[in-house]
């Protein structure tokens, strides 16, 4: 798609669709009013009628006639003026991109990033804009056909405009930006959308090399002896049930300045979970192939960071296995001992998760993080609790909190806390063992972050719960069904404030 800033008056470009945003009541407008003229009052009986009032997510198509260079024009409702946001702006061009692309219309011309939004800059407006658009084309399909009939077009030519007393150079940064946390987010979908028959761990590590080679930063791969003679033994422990190797995925990027310790990203690389001894129910087991959106979310924003040359420096561990139930696997009572020298009482196969992450944390205090992050789709409660509307943050540091919750409100990928009281740590302590990796039906959540917290104690660390925002069931504009790349975009706002 070539994606690029325009100057000029609306109504005088030649373009297939003009698409214009309408605030709720806001008919009165100028550029509204001109518009109501060419077209004889159309616009003023819509309101009237109510047909078309400016409502957030409403819609009107009008085809184009004398005194107007554009084929067509939609309208496309913002909501009221009080409730808009840069998100707004990014749903609303999701939508119009997405209604366009089924209506077979691949080139365009949005007239959203010159919207009055109190607290933005126009490079903030623009990379909002270009973001929902670029979401909005996404597809994945590896496995279909070129075209079919009633497939919705791939876009081609859209422009973002903006007037002439306008910054060129601020759009275009803002253009920019998009672009490198649209390829983050498509990289991460790609990932989490992959079938189980060809996402092996083997798979991520390559996909990872890969990417890394493209974006110009490092990777590095454990694998096999080099994890048994370090003594991973969490992360074994899990993989042991699969005939697939697992690998520790370890990716660096240093954009900061030398003296500057990192912030550690740790992700959850689960490339399909059947749950191991204690087996998944059948249904929708084939989604558990998205196991490992929290690894694509870390790996994606890597991607970002080097596609936006983030002045940060940054270290990813992605440990990567599958779980798998088998005479080798694990069973529901073993005890193992972990990369810290914890042991881990396994009684529950299918809270896998954590043990792999156990190791990982572990092993990014070798970096001496400033600040290590985790996120993984580790419980089904956080669905119980939230919903599919927010991943649940917790951790040890209020502060590092606050920053995401912030960051997570201007991406558009909301964030909610949940307490991690030491209460919650008698849940998880074991007759057996040094810990036991589930503490009970109560606060599953909260007690799988416990869980976590006994291998991050020594930073300032938060984790994100992405179980319920991973995947999407059936699709919407700006996010295709399937993997949703949840956490990029949040990440990259986080690092951004980092950065200054």
């Amino acid at each position: 798609m070539k994606l690029k800033i325009e100057k000029g008056d609306p109504l005088k470009l030649k373009t297939p669709c003009l698409v214009l945003g309408v605030q709720e009541g806001k008919l009165k407008e100028p550029l509204l009013q001109q518009l109501d003229k060419i077209f004889a009052g159309v616009l003023a009986r819509s309101f009237r009628s109510k047909e078309f009032s400016g409502e957030k997510g409403q819609t009107l198509l009008l085809h184009g006639r004398q005194g107007l260079s554009a084929e067509r024009v939609l309208l496309v409702g913002l909501g009221k003026e009080r409730s808009l946001t840069l998100s707004c702006l990014r749903q609303t061009a999701s939508h119009a991109a997405k209604q366009l692309a089924e209506k077979q219309v691949s080139s365009f011309l949005l007239d959203l990033a010159q919207v009055k939004l109190k607290k933005s800059s126009l490079a903030e407006r623009a990379q909002a804009v270009a973001e929902g658009v670029l979401l909005a084309d996404y597809r994945y399909a590896r496995y279909l056909p070129e075209s079919k009939p009633g497939q919705a077009v791939a876009l081609d030519k859209v422009g973002l405009l903006i007037n002439s007393e306008e910054s060129l150079k601020d759009a275009e940064k803002g253009l920019a930006d998009a672009r490198g946390i649209a390829a983050g987010v498509c990289f991460a979908r790609d990932l989490v959308n992959a079938p189980g028959n060809l996402k092996s761990p083997e798979y991520l590590a390559m996909e990872s090399v890969r990417m890394a080679e493209r974006a110009g930063i490092s990777c590095r791969l454990l694998r096999g002896e080099q994890l048994k003679k370090q003594g991973f033994g969490a992360m074994l422990g899990v993989a042991q049930g699969s005939v697939r190797e697992p690998y520790l995925i370890v990716l660096e990027y240093f954009g900061g300045t030398e003296d500057t310790r990192p912030v550690a990203l740790v992700g959850k690389g689960v490339v399909f979970d059947a749950g191991g001894i204690s087996l998944k129910p059948a249904e929708k087991m084939d989604e558990m192939k998205m196991d490992m959106a929290g690894a694509a979310a870390v790996l994606g924003t890597m991607l970002a960071a080097a596609e936006l040359k983030l002045p940060v420096n940054l270290v990813a561990v992605v440990p990567a296995v599958e779980n798998m139930p088998s005479g080798t696997a694990i069973r529901p009572g073993d005890i193992l001992t972990s990369l810290s020298g914890k042991t881990i009482e396994v009684l529950n196969t299918d809270a896998e998760g954590r043990l792999i992450l156990a190791d990982a944390l572990t092993y990014v205090g070798r970096y001496q993080p400033r600040v290590v992050i985790d996120l993984a789709t580790l419980t089904g409660a956080v669905i119980i609790a939230l919903g599919n509307h927010a991943a649940a943050v917790l951790g040890n540091h209020d502060g590092l909190i606050r920053q995401l919750l912030k960051a997570g409100e201007r991406s558009g990928e909301k964030l909610w806390q949940l307490p991690l009281w030491d209460e919650y740590a008698a849940q998880i302590k074991s007759d057996f063992a040094d810990i036991k990796n589930i503490g009970g039906r109560a606060a599953g959540t909260i007690t799988a972050a416990a869980f976590l917290q006994k291998f991050a104690d020594d930073y300032v660390w938060a984790h994100l719960d992405i179980a319920g925002m991973a995947w999407e069931e059936k699709g919407r504009p700006g996010q295709a069904k399937g993997g949703t790349g949840f956490g990029v975009r949040a990440l990259i706002e986080y690092l951004r404030g980092e950065a200054k």
